[in-house]
C-alpha cells in the first residue's frame, strides 16, 4: 500500500522525513546574539525541521534551546569525543573526535544552514556550506565578498527573515 506524506518544509521534507537546519556561531557569543540563535532555534523547530548545531555553548546552546522549548529535535555534533560537553538541550549528542573537522559534518548534516555571529570557526563553516552546496542565510556576523559572487549565500536582518529565504532556497525548482 503506498501512502501519500505531505511535505512540511518547501517541499524538501515530509513528516516521515523532515527537513534540517544546521544553526552555527560562536561557543561563545553576546547576549543579542544568544536570543537571535534561541529565536532561530524555535523557528526551525516550529517549521517541522530538525536542528543542528555544533552540540556545545553559545550559539550552540541557544539554538538547541530553542527548539527544545518549542517541541522540536536537536541534534549536537561534537568536536570531541565526550558527551559530557555537550549542552543541556540536544535530543542527540554524536562525538566525532574531529576537532574542527567536524564543522563539514555539521554543515553537510543540514539541508541549509543558518548563521548567527561567530568567528573563525563559523567562516569555515559558512564555506564549507557553500562548497558542498547548502543554501547559507547569514543572520549576524560575517560580510563575504567575492569576485564571482556569493551565489548560494543570503543575508537576513531577523530569524523570520532567515527561515523565509531557507523555504524558498529549499523550494523544489521547476523542470526546464
Amino acid at each position: 500500500m503506498e501512502r501519500s506524506v505531505e511535505p512540511v518544509f518547501g517541499g524538501t521534507g515530509t513528516k516521515e522525513q523532515p527537513p534540517y537546519i544546521s544553526v552555527i556561531g560562536g561557543g561563545m557569543c553576546s547576549a543579542e546574539e544568544y536570543a537571535l540563535a534561541e529565536q532561530t532555534g524555535r523557528l526551525v523547530a516550529e517549521s517541522g525541521a530538525v536542528l543542528v548545531c555544533g552540540g556545545m555553548g553559545g550559539v550552540m546552546e541557544a539554538a538547541a534551546r530553542g527548539a527544545k522549548e518549542a517541541g522540536g529535535t536537536a541534534i549536537g555534533i561534537l568536536p570531541g569525543h565526550d558527551r559530557s560537553f555537550a549542552n543541556p538541550y540536544l535530543d542527540f549528542v554524536l562525538t566525532t573526535g574531529m576537532g574542527h573537522a567536524r564543522n563539514l559534518a555539521v554543515v553537510s548534516s543540514g539541508d541549509a544552514v543558518i548563521a548567527v555571529g561567530g568567528s573563525y570557526g563559523t567562516l569555515s563553516e559558512i564555506g564549507l556550506a557553500a562548497k558542498v552546496g547548502r543554501p547559507v542565510v547569514i543572520l549576524k556576523g560575517w560580510r563575504l565578498q567575492h569576485e564571482e559572487g556569493t551565489d548560494g549565500v543570503w543575508y537576513a536582518s531577523s530569524p523570520q527573515e532567515a527561515l523565509t529565504i531557507i523555504r524558498e532556497a529549499l523550494r523544489p525548482k521547476p523542470a526546464q
